[in-house]
């Protein structure tokens, strides 16, 4: 292939990686087998012998031994902080019982301090039989000197003890605030789960982490996300003392994964009065966007449809205090999209989804067209009729592959399988010209990169019922899910033209992996490992192969 380079006449490079398969995500020059790095960026992409020319005295060369060579991963939806503390919580992901819930409780508990908050544990009540909801009671004989407070995985709801509901002054006569609820027993009394809004009346009773917390969290998340080729991250947080601990850390030039935050909607001003916009900041720490939440999950029976859940009449879901009144809503992101920041809103079930795009349709007649990047966020189940909206009105698709293959275990069973059919729709997202940017939603799922591009190619769920993929008209292929990893997630952070491609000029944000991707067996790809992380040119994870 023809030399790609910046000039005619150049400087030596720092560093030229040779012996490759390059896998650049450039449709127009879509292999390689050498790069050439000089600062932070690419500078060279074509042949070995071509990128000769680059070669000086000082020059380091990295034989990659012919692994596979692409872009660094770019997690589209992560909870940096909070997955940076769950790294060292209780770990309730993969508890089968109530009795493995219980006993790894209970050998949490005996880790902390008398008084000392336990949080985390992303648990699923999806894992046991029967799949009840747990109680206070499972844990409070266990728990009676530690307040309890720990997360179903996807975020929605969560299980206090009899302690934690005390110390919050929850009682069988508490109410639920709009857009929450309170699960209670036959009697009437709490049983200690709090879906969606409600969860923040426990939450005003747990201490909130100081600074320096964070900063170890943040660390731990880096490190961690780094080790499985993650190199740009955006962050949805909850407020503003995250991106600070992320500002400590870019100062003393410690961060190994570009970071783009997204407070959440209800401050918006608060980036608006100082003249931030979309994609404002640095190479490594930006800021300019706003999340927020229109409904639930479907784990939780919060997302929002138009039709009940089949497996639970009595509901269609909640849509979120955000949204009560939907106008409310709609001024302030209408406000947001004026002031020139970016919109990634939650959505999940089909009428919450229909209605974020109704928003979406009414600012743009208020405001005008503009290259503005709308996001949904996670945008699973999607209404037939909104399939192509999507397009039309340029919003992208931010989604989790993995969630597809862990709520396909049981999705069915809470929305039938009618609604099933639209949902995860990538194949169609992509067959409709509709931008899809991957991510995980750390940690309501592993942040490791190689499941997510081994859901999206295979959609089989993990509970091995559906060896040819759940949907499989909804599986798309290797090269577009690495696309959609890589260069489709920075196209959602306005930074498609800095990062996401093996492109001379781009910041050099790269990774080996062990096997290639491109033309093993699809089942073969969760098992693929990353053997060298590079950003900017810097290796922060592991080495070229001995």
């Amino acid at each position: 292939m023809a030399l790609a380079s910046y000039a005619q006449t150049h400087p030596a490079a720092e560093t030229i990686i040779t012996n490759a398969n390059v896998w650049t995500v450039d449709r127009n020059h879509p292999q390689a087998e050498a790069v050439a790095i000089l600062g932070q960026r690419i500078v060279a992409v074509g042949t070995s012998t071509e990128l000769d020319g680059w070669r000086g005295p000082q020059t380091k060369i990295i034989d990659a031994g012919g692994k596979l060579l692409l872009p660094g991963f770019n997690d589209a939806h992560v909870h940096f902080v909070q997955s940076g503390f769950q790294l060292d919580q209780v770990q309730l992901t993969d508890a089968r019982t109530r009795e493995q819930f219980v006993s790894r409780v209970a050998a949490q508990a005996k880790k902390l301090k008398k008084g000392e908050w336990m949080l985390g544990g992303e648990w699923d009540e999806q894992n046991w039989t029967p799949a009840d909801l747990p109680t206070h009671d499972w844990i409070d004989a266990a728990t009676v000197d530690n307040p309890v407070f720990i997360e179903r995985h996807d975020g929605h709801e969560a299980l206090a003890n009899a302690l934690a509901m005390k110390l919050a002054g929850v009682t069988a006569s508490t109410k639920a605030p709009p857009g929450g609820e309170i699960v209670h027993d036959a009697q009437g009394n709490p049983t200690g789960v709090f879906k969606d809004a409600a969860q923040g009346l426990i939450e005003k009773a747990i201490p909130e982490p100081g600074l320096e917390a964070r900063i170890k969290a943040s660390k731990r998340a880096l490190e961690y996300a780094a080790s499985l080729g993650v190199t740009s991250v955006q962050a949805m947080v909850p407020d503003y003392q995250d991106i600070e601990a992320f500002s400590v850390l870019a100062d003393r030039g410690e961060l190994t994964s570009r970071i783009y935050t997204a407070p959440i909607e209800t401050h918006w001003r608060d980036q608006a009065h100082i003249g931030i916009r979309h994609a404002f900041g640095s190479d490594f720490l930006r800021m300019g966007a706003v999340k927020g939440f229109a409904d639930g999950s479907l784990g939780s029976t919060t997302a929002y449809f138009f039709e009940p859940y089949v497996d639970a009449p009595n509901t269609r879901g909640l849509l979120s205090s955000e949204m009560q009144p939907i106008s409310g809503m709609r001024d302030r992101l209408t406000g947001a999209d004026k002031a020139g920041l970016q919109l990634c809103i939650h959505a999940i079930g089909d009428q919450a989804i229909s209605i974020v795009l109704d928003i979406f349709q009414d600012i743009e007649n208020a405001n005008g067209s503009s290259d503005r990047r709308w996001r949904i966020e996670h945008a699973q189940h999607v209404a037939p009729k909104d399939l192509q909206r999507f397009a039309a009105l340029h919003v992208i698709a931010s989604v989790q592959p993995y969630h597809a293959i862990d709520d396909g275990q049981w999705a069915e069973r809470r929305i039938g399988p009618i609604r099933a059919k639209t949902t995860y729709p990538f194949r169609t997202f992509l067959d409709d010209g509709v931008k899809l940017a991957f991510g995980t939603d750390w940690p309501v799922a592993p942040v490791n990169p190689m499941l997510g591009l081994y859901a999206a190619v295979t959609r089989a769920t993990l509970d091995g019922k559906h060896p040819g993929g759940w949907v499989p008209e909804q599986k798309i292929n290797i090269q577009e899910a690495i696309e959609a990893y890589t260069l489709g997630s920075a196209f959602a952070e306005f930074q498609d033209k800095e990062k996401g491609s093996i492109t001379p000029g781009k910041l050099a944000d790269l990774i080996l992996v062990s096997d290639n991707l491109l033309k093993i067996d699809p089942r073969a790809v969760r098992d693929a490992k990353v053997e060298m992380t590079m950003v900017g040119g810097k290796i922060v994870y592991g080495g070229p192969p001995q």
